[in-house]
């Protein structure tokens, strides 16, 4: 993690910066993250939570505000992550400057029996993340969904639900007491491969059985042969909600 560690010592190139105020463009359109505020991490050990994790902490470097982060890794007792990519994980977050645990918690709570999906995977993701920012005041959990996911998100909801909704960029909870952000809302997936790539993030993802087989996984290739007849299709489509609900065109 060499080139990780000169970024981090002040080196940055010019295409990483562009990627990280790309993060910043959502974060400042949303205003998702005020001074001092206290920011959870939701970290998989995918390249998007990854690539979260390292815009937040290197943003931080140059902004005229603070704010804390910490991540907190989720890995499924049903299908864990060897503990020497765990180690890689923690070496990660070191340099990062960003506190880091891993916790190991059930996958398949008892009264989902054998009925499991995406979604409850998920709900139970953000239940486990939910506790923990409750019992340390986190006022804020951010995850690594990037413009993809929430493209996707709407053409499932539209397609499949008869809904236009979408993954909203700042989630609200309990009252306003805590909001889920999604930083990378206007960062393209394509982007986020190749941060991850040419920096070597150590990204080692829970082995997911649903993960080839899911609604999502059919609706990517349709959004990519869409972009080939028009390359802002993803754009577009992401533009359409908002403006459904203010006319206004955030690109």
């Amino acid at each position: 993690m060499k080139e990780l560690s000169e970024i981090f010592n002040g080196n940055i190139p010019p295409w990483v910066m562009r990627f990280v105020k790309q993060t910043g463009k959502g974060i400042n359109r949303f205003n998702m993250i005020k001074e001092n505020e206290k920011v959870l991490l939701g970290i998989s050990g995918g390249k998007d939570s990854l690539a979260l994790a390292f815009s937040l902490a290197l943003r931080r470097r140059w902004l005229p505000i603070n704010y804390d982060l910490t991540a907190v890794h989720i890995n499924w007792e049903e299908y864990p992550i060897e503990e020497e990519n765990i180690d890689k994980l923690r070496l990660f977050f070191d340099i990062l400057d960003v506190p880091f645990e891993s916790k190991t918690v059930k996958m398949f709570p008892g009264s989902y029996k054998d009925n499991f999906n995406c979604y409850l995977c998920s709900r139970n993701r953000k239940k486990v993340l939910f506790d923990i920012a409750d019992k340390k005041d986190f006022t804020k959990i951010a995850l690594g969904h990037h413009l993809d996911d929430l493209v996707e998100t709407t053409l499932i909801n539209l397609c499949f639900r008869g809904r236009f909704t979408t993954m909203l960029p700042v989630q609200e909870f309990f009252d306003g007491k805590l909001h889920i952000i999604r930083p990378m809302c206007e960062v393209k997936e394509s982007a986020v491969t190749r941060l991850s790539n040419n920096l070597n993030f150590p990204v080692c993802k829970s082995p997911c059985p649903y993960d080839q087989t899911n609604i999502r996984s059919k609706i990517k290739p349709i959004v990519n042969n869409l972009s080939h007849i028009d390359k802002l299709t993803r754009e577009h489509i992401y533009n359409a909600f908002w403006k459904e609900k203010d006319d206004f065109n955030f690109f």
